[in-house]
């Protein structure tokens, strides 16, 4: 299992806790994003600078994702072609995408585009809360204990 992040709109304080788990279990983390990002200087830790453009970091996520891999990201339609090629999807809440859900996301994406494209606020996402950031921790170590088990005992 390698960890792929959506890094150019991940909050800090949960590339943090990646950083960390990196350090703990050895497990490969690239973060991949249009302009450059500080990171710890680890072998199993990389940054992977793409052009800037639109769904360009997330392109580049799908191409290089295998099956059983981890991406860490709040765009939806990236998460559901994660899970189209067997991977996993985790937002930063803490929110772990599956085939179950992830039409319903998407469809609440969707509806939610069509109100703002006619005018209606709907306001941003709040804040990211301590509750958002244990549930991040606490599904990312659940996901780690069980694809690499020895790494993390």
């Amino acid at each position: 299992m390698k960890i792929w992040v959506d890094a150019d709109a991940c909050p800090v304080v949960i590339k943090e806790i990646l950083f960390r788990a990196a350090q703990r279990t050895g497990v490969q983390l690239t973060l991949v994003a249009n302009q450059p990002i500080r990171i710890p200087q680890l072998k199993n830790i990389s940054m992977l600078q793409v052009q800037s453009g639109f769904d360009a970091a997330d392109n580049e996520i799908v191409n290089r994702l295998a099956s059983g891999d981890l991406v860490i990201t709040a765009d939806i339609p990236l998460a559901a072609e994660v899970i189209n090629k067997d991977g996993h999807a985790l937002n930063p809440r803490g929110e772990l995408y599956s085939k179950e859900n992830i039409r319903a996301r998407l469809n609440i994406r969707d509806f939610m585009d069509t109100l703002r494209a006619s005018g209606i606020d709907t306001g941003g996402p709040a804040a990211l809360s301590q509750s958002d950031r244990k549930s991040f921790a606490n599904h990312l170590d659940k996901l780690l204990a069980r694809h690499l088990p020895s790494k993390i005992r």
